[in-house]
Parts: structure tokens; sequence; C-alpha cells
């Protein structure tokens, strides 16, 4: 379902844009999702809706049956320069896949009264599906801005984009979130 309106307060939920991640190696240009993030969050602060910059910093407490060996260097979490962070972004630090779980998020959300959340980043199939899925079952109307996010897995990416977001959120395109913005 494409985008058929912006919410009178509407947030970007912008995923693991991190210097780590961005690293490794992905399914489309790194250059290309950054650009298109980085065009969004201005759109959407020229508007004065809220911004959320969401980083990874470590994983969940208990068992899990895939075990990683793998020392993060010391900026492994620090957001891309790109975005260009501003004093009035909210910043949340997760340990889990998705952002909602064990951080403040819903509460910075509900306490400037948003209801809509567009979602960017990466991984399409774990941090952006995830944080979409949790906030979906939470009542927000959610937007998947399906050409700015990626994944480490080319039909990880696809998957979460025509098969699961078609069921709980709009699937739109950066260029119509950004004529949406500018039309109202």
């Amino acid at each position: 379902m494409p985008l058929t309106q912006l919410d009178p307060t509407a947030a970007l939920i912008v995923i693991d844009m991190q210097k780590g991640i961005l690293r490794m190696p992905l399914a489309h240009p790194a250059a290309e999702i950054t650009g298109r993030v980085a065009q969004l969050a201005r759109a959407f602060r020229a508007r004065n809706l809220p911004v959320v910059l969401v980083n990874v910093a470590g994983g969940a407490p208990g068992r899990v049956d895939a075990k990683f060996s793998f020392t993060p260097p010391a900026d492994f979490a620090e957001l891309i320069p790109e975005l260009d962070q501003q004093p009035t972004d909210l910043t949340v630090t997760k340990k889990r896949v998705g952002a909602f779980a064990g951080t403040a998020l819903d509460d910075l959300l509900r306490q400037r009264n948003v209801t809509q959340l567009f979602f960017a980043g990466i991984a399409t199939s774990r941090g952006v599906e995830a944080t979409a899925r949790a906030a979906y079952d939470q009542g927000y109307n959610v937007v998947t801005i399906a050409d700015a996010m990626t994944d480490m897995d080319i039909a990880a990416n696809t998957h979460s984009i025509e098969k699961t977001f078609p069921k709980l959120s709009e699937v739109t395109t950066t260029e119509e979130v950004l004529r949406t913005l500018a039309a109202t």
C-alpha cells in the first residue's frame, strides 16, 4: 500500500546508520542509502517533525543459538556524520534487535503525540523490521521507505519489503515521502 496521508505528528525513525554497520558488505550501495536517509532527515527537520536516530551498542542478554566472536572497533556505534545530527534529534541506543525493547523510544514518541512512524536504515530484515513490527503492535501508523533501507542479504531485504512490510505498513519511496512532506 503506498503512502496515503501524513499524520499531523509523524516522526522519522532511522535505524543503525552507524559507522560500524556501514562498513559491512551491504546489498545496496551505502552512499545511495545514506544520501536518501540524510535527505529524509533534513525534510522532517524542516517541518519540525521529530527525527529519531537509533544506534546499536551491544547484544541482548540471554542465550542465543548463534554465537558471534566479534570485537567491534571503538567507533562502531557512532552515527555517521552524513546524518548531520541536530540538537533537536532524539537519540536511542538499543541493545536488542528492535528499538522499542529496553529503551524509552515509546515514551519519547508518546510525549510528542506522534502517531505515524516512517522507517529507514539498516538492516531491513532485522533492526528495521523488528522496530516496525513493534510500532505496529503498539498502534502507530507505520510507513516503511523501501529505497531508504538495505540489508546484508538481498533476499532478506526483498522478503521484508515485498512480503512482511505490506502486512503492517504503507510501503513507499523517498521521493513519495519528500513530495508528501513538501505538499503539507
